[in-house]
C-alpha cells in the first residue's frame, strides 16, 4: 500500500474459559515464544506479552493489513491448539469467547509495557476482574456486566 503510513499500538488482553488458573510457569514461556512467533508471522511487532495463571496480556504494533478481530482468532486458535498437543494442561485448554482490544498512543508505549511486563507484582493488589474493570474505565469503554470474562462459578 504505497503511501499508507499507520501507527496503530494496541494491548490485548483475554481469559482461559472460566478463567481457570491453568497457565503454568513450567510452559508459560513456550506458550509466550509461540504467541510471539504468531504475531511476528502475521506482519505485525510484538511490544510487550505476559502471562498470568488465568489470562494473558498482549501489546502489539498492529499491521493494518489485518484486522484486530482476524489476529485475535489466529492467536486464540494456534496457541490453545498448541497448549492442547504439547500436553501442557491434564484437560483441553479453551479460551473465553471475546477479548479486550485498547488503543494507545505512541507516548504510552513505556508505560503499557512496564504495566504488562509487571503483571506477577499488579495481581498481588488486584484480582484479574478488578483490573480489567479498571482498565475499561480508564478507556471509557461501555460494557455490559454479563458479558465480562466469566469466572468459574458463573460458568
Amino acid at each position: 500500500m504505497p503511501n499508507t503510513y499507520t501507527q496503530l499500538y494496541i494491548h490485548f488482553v483475554f481469559a482461559v474459559k472460566y478463567r481457570h488458573a491453568v497457565i503454568d510457569e513450567k510452559w508459560e514461556g513456550r506458550l509466550q515464544k509461540y504467541i510471539t512467533g504468531v504475531t511476528q508471522n502475521n506482519g505485525h511487532k510484538l511490544l510487550a506479552i505476559n502471562t498470568m495463571p488465568d489470562h494473558l496480556h498482549l501489546f502489539v504494533g498492529l499491521n493494518p493489513k489485518q484486522s484486530i478481530s482476524e489476529l485475535m482468532k489466529l492467536v486464540k486458535g494456534d496457541s490453545s491448539e498448541f497448549i492442547n498437543k504439547e500436553g501442557f494442561t491434564k484437560r483441553k485448554l479453551y479460551w473465553q469467547e471475546g477479548y479486550g482490544a485498547f488503543s494507545n498512543s505512541r507516548s504510552q508505549i513505556d508505560d503499557v509495557v512496564k504495566y504488562i511486563l509487571n503483571q506477577k507484582e499488579h495481581h498481588r493488589k488486584k484480582t484479574f476482574r478488578e483490573e480489567y474493570l479498571q482498565v475499561l474505565k480508564d478507556y471509557a469503554v461501555e460494557y455490559d456486566e454479563q458479558y465480562i470474562f466469566q469466572d468459574l462459578s458463573d460458568g
